[in-house]
């Protein structure tokens, strides 16, 4: 019934793999121990075993765990859908959609269930190791805070600063935290540890003296940077591979602008015999590609628009033309009809948007979510799929009447009659073994070997020995209350 929480000096220096790493060497404890984030923002989400959605960083420190992820290890998720504006998920479920300066106001109401999820976990397990959101040292944001220090302080947690060495510039990162913070704020942090270093750690010895000198906390160790976080599932869209790799059979993902759920990308990046690319903004499909990927979407009609305007519909197009296949996932499928209707404005303004015509379907956005994990069945192989559906709007049309899989005994997808056009409404299909190596073995690839959850599993136990061999972990999980 104690818990930890790790902060960081900046975004992205690796807070959600230290909890994953410490939530693994605890458990090796045996430690029943659970992870916790009160405010997550990301659009890539896991369905949970209550049925609702969470981060998909959270998901994976979950497994770390050995536990089902539930609502209550993020109940606070922010899914952005424009520039200005984000969907609000509490506790699994959307209550909102706002504009980003709007949502101050909101947070305010949005403590209590953070603490009331919080005491949940603490109550079930021995220790809640909790991850931070962004930094603390933006203390512009500091008087509403849920995901920082106004959470600790709310709940008591003792903090660990973690900062990156890796982007340079870390003693000011660590020391610039200090001096920027609420000096109640800062009695909070009871040490910092410094991520992601490359080369000899001995290097950097006096700049690890300096920043325990001038703030006073104590180091818990200098971590080298793991390089098999890569086999590990991605929670950021930048995290994503850009170039292609060394297999034969190419894969050329199109990295919208509102990419949502790309967790289907993680089993295929890890097939040697596979070359994964995220084709970014303003590139073209190569030609030699295999396979284009669409990939879910936060806004379908806004990313079909995106999609044209980077001449995608053109290589498309082109592709198909050259014998290639398409798979559309969620979003990508939508995308793949004649038409995405939305005459509520769901997602934007009220209106419809032209297709891509590679599929003879139609989508009809409607405010009904659906929101659960799926058990299906490929039809061309007869191979279980498991997998998840997180999405709104309906798809019908001649198509499904040559399903992808079936659910329930009913009718899941489409494909074209060439068999080349694919669209699924089923995240995370790639996890499953058998059925990932047959449908490349249905595309010419001889790829297919992988044991994509057991390397997780691998991984994860690899980055707590990791963990384990670089820094003070006794001392961290002692530091617990």
């Amino acid at each position: 019934m104690t818990a930890l929480m790790i902060q960081g000096a900046g975004s992205n220096v690796g807070k959600s793999l230290l909890v994953a790493g410490l939530c693994r060497a605890a458990r090796r404890r045996g430690l029943s121990v659970a992870p916790f984030k009160p405010q997550n923002m990301s659009n890539n989400a896991a369905v949970t075993a209550d049925g609702g959605e969470i981060g998909r960083a959270q998901a994976l420190q979950a497994l770390a765990c050995g536990l089902e992820p539930v609502t209550d290890m993020n109940p606070v998720l922010l899914k952005p859908e424009t520039d200005m504006g984000a969907q609000v998920i509490v506790q699994g479920r959307r209550i909102a959609t706002v504009r980003a300066r709007d949502y101050t106001d909101l947070k305010p109401r949005l403590m209590a269930p953070v603490l009331e999820s919080f005491g949940r976990l603490k109550a079930a397990h021995d220790l809640v190791i909790v991850e931070g959101a962004g930094s603390p040292a933006e203390v512009n944001l500091r008087a509403r805070d849920i995901a920082n220090m106004g959470f600790a302080r709310a709940a008591d947690v003792p903090v660990i600063l973690a900062g990156d060495i890796d982007r340079g510039g870390v003693i000011a990162q660590m020391v610039g935290t200090q001096a920027v913070l609420d000096p109640d704020d800062a009695a909070m942090i009871e040490g910092f540890l410094i991520n992601k270093f490359r080369g000899d750690v001995r290097l950097f010895d006096d700049g690890y003296r300096l920043i325990a000198a001038r703030t006073g906390w104590r180091g818990f160790g200098v971590l080298p940077f793991f390089a098999d976080a890569a086999r590990l599932p991605a929670e950021d869209a930048l995290d994503l591979p850009k170039g292609g790799g060394a297999g034969g059979f190419k894969v050329a993902c199109l990295a919208f602008s509102r990419i949502a759920n790309f967790d289907d990308l993680d089993p295929l990046s890890q097939e040697p015999g596979v070359a994964l690319r995220m084709i970014q903004p303003g590139q073209a499909i190569p030609g030699d590609t295999d396979l284009v990927i669409l990939p879910g979407s936060k806004s379908t009609r806004g990313d079909l628009a995106f999609l044209r305007a980077q001449g995608w519909d053109i290589d498309l197009q082109a592709h198909v033309r050259r014998g290639g296949h398409v798979l559309g996932i969620c979003g990508g499928y939508q995308m793949l009809g004649h038409v995405v209707r939305d005459p509520d404005g769901i997602e934007g303004a009220a209106g419809e948007t032209p297709g891509l015509c590679l599929l003879d379907v139609d989508t009809v956005m409607t405010p009904d979510k659906r929101l659960t994990r799926v058990a299906a069945t490929h039809a061309a192989s007869g191979l279980r799929v498991d997998g998840y559906e997180i999405h709104i709007g309906a798809t019908s049309g001649p198509a499904r009447a040559r399903p992808f899989a079936f659910v329930e005994g009913q009718p899941e997808g489409a494909v074209s009659t060439d068999g080349r056009i694919t669209g699924s409404y089923l995240h995370g299909l790639f996890g499953a073994d058998a059925f990932r190596a047959a449908f490349l073995r249905g595309m010419g690839s001889t790829s297919g070997a992988t044991r994509y959850g057991a390397t997780v599993e691998a991984t994860l136990d690899a980055l707590a020995d990791h963990m384990e061999a670089h820094l003070d972990v006794p001392g961290l999980l002692a530091l617990a209350r």
